[in-house]
């Protein structure tokens, strides 16, 4: 198995919850998850997502999975 590599995965989970005037914990509550889980995605620490929860963050920010996820550039 080759060596991990680092991810250029960026989450926009900020922007989107101040453009929509909602809390991390409101978020979370809504989707079922908990706020722990939703500030290591949010911080850009997380390895993985499922599906299922990318669906109800994007159905409750009313979003699509590219506005809330992008690639970094290479540096």
């Amino acid at each position: 198995m080759p060596p991990e590599e680092e991810h250029r995965v960026q989450v926009h989970l900020d922007r989107l919850l101040a453009e929509r005037g909602m809390t991390l914990s409101e978020l979370a509550t809504r989707v079922g998850v908990t706020v722990v889980n939703l500030s290591v995605l949010k911080n850009d620490r997380a390895k993985a997502i499922r599906f299922s929860t990318l669906t109800a963050i994007c159905r409750e920010l009313n979003c699509q999975p590219g506005e809330l996820l992008s690639i970094r550039e290479d540096r």
